[in-house]
């Protein structure tokens, strides 16, 4: 192991609530019927994606893309910015490594604008050596693009990099693109997780020590 790359929704902060409230606020203000079963399908998507999932099922007037996509990622900052979200000890767990000394990405679907927010909330920002957003990917989780980028722009080979995702879209993202993945399963036991290689159900007193054994030996 050399580096060692992170998702942020879900990994860094609980804001997966966040994005189901906006996207439910912002979408039914524009006459579309959000449904629990339809907003499921949506997760794991980019924003961009999720505004051309609704645009397609029940099209509105009126409105730009952009503007709809603007509306949905100021609203999540909104709750961001006011709401305690930070997942417990992973703050700890990520200056741990890289005290040690390994390079550290941040990969995540996310609009680049969000990214700043959650980074400055957690005083995390000077901890990373590369922060991509899926926005300027061809393509976004579940494909491979932004974690195969991280690994080029951190300059290490796929297979040294060890990822950690709490998502389907986003373990297998890191997979396909030859990377080692530990799940974080904040307590969860989605079926999902199998296919990462580790899962670890929190950050809080986490053996630093002992992965970096695991993953450098």
């Amino acid at each position: 192991m050399k580096a060692l790359i992170f998702g942020m929704d879900g990994v860094l902060v609980d804001s997966e609530s966040f994005w189901s409230q906006a996207e439910y606020e912002v979408f039914t203000a524009l006459g579309v019927h959000v449904t629990h079963a339809e907003a499921a399908i949506t997760k794991s998507m980019t924003t961009s994606e999720v505004t051309d999932y609704w645009f397609n099922k029940q099209p509105w007037e009126g409105t730009k893309y952009s503007e709809v996509e603007e509306m949905v990622v100021s609203r999540v900052i909104d709750f961001i910015e006011t709401e305690p979200c930070e997942i417990p000890g992973v703050r700890t767990f990520i200056k741990s490594i890289k005290d040690a000394g390994f390079k550290l990405g941040l990969a995540t679907n996310s609009p680049q604008k969000i990214i700043p927010t959650v980074l400055k909330k957690m005083d995390m920002l000077h901890f990373f050596d590369v922060i991509l957003s899926a926005e300027f990917e061809r393509k976004g989780k579940p494909q491979p693009d932004i974690y195969l980028n991280a690994a080029r722009r951190l300059g290490i080979d796929t297979q040294d990099c060890v990822v950690f995702e709490d998502s389907y879209s986003g373990i297998l993202a890191a997979k396909n693109a030859g990377m080692t993945v530990v799940a974080f399963t904040n307590g969860s036991r989605d079926s999902c997780f199998e296919i990462a290689d580790y899962t670890i159900d929190s950050f809080m007193d986490f053996d630093v020590d002992g992965i970096l054994h695991r993953f450098s030996g």
